[in-house]
């Protein structure tokens, strides 16, 4: 057996082993702790080229190595308790919560308040927390008055849906963020991430389960464009007195 033989033999055994799948990194170093003596030049050309090859082998995400067979939907099970707890919980609950993050943690804005709802009416929706940034006293260069928003999901079937509601925010707002799960599929969260980074949206992720300690975790930032002040006034003269009070 030549050495790339035994060295995808292994890394089909390490995929066996882990049904979700091993990243590119995670396979070099557990097959270089398995073959010492391989250099590490040949196990890297190896599962570059020969292992990505190979028809049992897919890569749902980029740098996630899978076999094919496990590569499937998960069958369909009754909800644990955890599960049963977690659904009882609202997406309300972690507006005020990301709102305080998006002041404190990133500080992108000087305020932000939870909104939600139908505030804005019409069919292009409500963001679900709006913040602004102002210039402070102790600011040698003014900068102009930003607007951010945020669209936040608990619920893994509704990424797409937050994605375009983020897209349309965009119109009367400078950044927007999408906060999605962290248990969203490993695919989803790849395919929002380059969309995020084409469309300058951004990207947070949060542990749903947990309203009072979130842990948001950003992973994309909102690139600064400018929105249609036409519609930037329409709506924060509905919000003018809790956003800039």
């Amino acid at each position: 057996m030549t050495k790339k033989e035994t060295i995808v033999k292994r890394a089909l055994q390490l995929l066996e082993e882990n049904p979700r799948g091993l990243r590119y990194s995670e396979l070099v170093k557990d097959i270089q702790v398995s073959l010492p003596d391989f250099a590490t030049n040949t196990i890297i050309g190896t599962i570059v080229k020969d292992l990505s090859a190979l028809s049992n082998i897919t890569k749902p995400v980029p740098g996630l190595f899978i076999l094919t067979k496990n590569d499937q939907q998960p069958t369909p099970t009754p909800p644990t308790k955890q599960e049963e707890v977690k659904a009882k919980i609202k997406e309300e609950q972690f507006y005020q919560p990301f709102a305080d993050y998006i002041v404190n943690d990133l500080e992108e804005c000087t305020k932000a308040i939870s909104l939600g709802g139908s505030k804005f009416g019409g069919k292009w929706g409500t963001p679900d927390v709006i913040g602004v940034r102002k210039p402070r006293n102790s600011d040698i260069i003014k900068s102009m008055i930003e607007i951010v928003v945020a669209e936040i999901k608990i619920n893994t079937n509704d990424l797409i849906t937050a994605f375009g509601q983020a897209c349309a925010y965009k119109l009367f707002s400078h950044k927007s963020y999408i906060v999605i799960p962290k248990n969203s599929g490993d695919e989803d969260i790849s395919r929002l991430e380059g969309l995020s980074m084409i469309c300058g949206i951004g990207l947070i992720l949060f542990d749903s389960s947990n309203p009072d300690l979130p842990d948001f975790k950003i992973r994309t930032r909102a690139i600064k464009l400018e929105p249609n002040m036409f519609y930037v006034n329409k709506y924060l003269k509905q919000v003018e007195d809790d956003l800039f009070s």
